[in-house]
């Protein structure tokens, strides 16, 4: 079974309508109600600003600060992680548009937010992401990203990197500058990066193949998962062939590009597709139950690899998981949840759809900007 992290103790500082905030915790989940607009959805993204990125709602920094407020916020917690006992510490400095994250660790300032993935993984579920299957294919790219930064820190920097090159492509382009040797150079940088992310986003899908076809059934049904566009019907050539193909790909087709205004392939097109393998159909035709069903089987799936893949199970954000399920199948994903061996927090409006978590729970009420037992 995998190692427990979870945290010890939270504190906000002018996070969203808080003002000021603790909670004391010991190892068990975290059940959060009140309300709507109470505050708990704020308090599970400060959460999720313990890992990289812009939290679970992907907020504009200077947004999360308390309305009134000076200066920005913080969020400090103590966490039993994957290296012992950790201090983690972060919120912003400055204000508006020149506002920057900050992070400490152990009271340290750390260089990047990376370093938070050696401590503990947080995962999340918001009934924001409940369009998933019918959205944008960006979002399934943005989704499948996180579980891939889930087991392969680097995967972020990688991403963050192909985008500032993909930018600076697309200027040259737009400019009219078609400067050989520069345009070379950032379509290199594109291509080793542009593989690595394709290649990261395959491994993922292919560790959870895996993981599903050794796994016990369970009341959600699992999900088949491919990608579509970008190279993906040659993944299986070696890397460097396959840098090859791309980079031919972005010579012969810069004077389309220039007059699209963008770069019409990459990884930044890929599509991320879902289907229902019990009914053997495309997730976006699935009811709206089904669809939701699918999205938890697809989330436990990756807590449990990324529980497999590190020896730690990760902190999970369940954000009104239970609002939408019928009492046994509320009672099956508590235990589901618990047996996964971590700590997670939950919200709804009812403390009574949590009575099947019995004491493997601690109980808080949410609202006016506080939180008591």
């Amino acid at each position: 079974m995998a190692q427990k992290t979870f945290l010890s103790q939270l504190k906000l500082n002018d996070f969203r309508n808080y003002a000021e905030a603790a909670l004391s915790l010991d190892e068990r989940h975290v059940v959060l109600t009140g309300e709507n607009g109470a505050g708990k959805t704020n308090l599970m993204e400060a959460v999720s600003f313990l890992s990289p990125g812009r939290g679970l709602r992907r907020a504009v920094l200077a947004d999360v600060t308390r309305v009134g407020a000076e200066g920005g916020f913080s969020v400090f917690a103590k966490v039993e992680g994957m290296d012992g006992e950790v201090a983690l510490g972060t919120g912003i400095d400055g204000e508006g548009e020149v506002s920057t994250r900050r992070l400490r660790i152990n009271g340290t300032p750390a260089k990047s937010t990376e370093e938070l993935t050696d401590h503990l993984s947080v995962l999340w579920l918001t009934p924001a992401m409940d369009g998933l299957f019918t959205g944008p294919s960006a979002d399934r790219r943005r989704f499948l990203d996180r579980l891939v930064l889930s087991i392969d820190p680097g995967h972020g920097r990688r991403a963050s990197d192909f985008e500032r090159a993909m930018r600076s492509r697309n200027r040259l382009l737009s400019e009219g500058r078609f400067d050989p040797d520069w345009l070379s150079a950032i379509e290199a940088q594109m291509a080793g990066l542009g593989v690595a992310m394709a290649s990261a986003r395959q491994e993922m899908l292919g560790l959870l193949r895996t993981l599903s076809a050794t796994s016990e059934q369970t009341p959600f049904p699992s999900p088949v998962l491919a990608l579509d566009g970008y190279l993906d019907e040659v993944a299986d050539q070696p890397a460097a062939d396959l840098e090859d193909l791309y980079l031919n790909m972005l010579r012969e087709n810069r004077s389309r590009d220039a007059a699209a205004g963008r770069t019409l392939d990459g990884p930044h097109r890929s599509d991320l597709l879902v289907r229902h393998r019990e009914k053997d159909m495309d997730a976006g035709r699935c009811s709206t139950g089904e669809q939701k069903a699918l999205l938890i089987g697809l989330v436990l799936a990756h807590a449990r690899l990324t529980a497999t893949m590190t020896g730690f199970a990760p902190i999970l954000l369940l954000d009104e998981i239970a609002a939408h399920l019928d009492e046994g199948r509320r009672a099956a994903l508590f235990n589901l949840i618990h047996e996964l061996g971590g700590q997670s927090f939950m919200t709804g409006t009812d403390n009574s759809m949590f009575a099947a978590l019995g004491d493997r729970a601690q109980f808080f009420t949410v609202g006016g900007g506080s939180i008591r037992n």
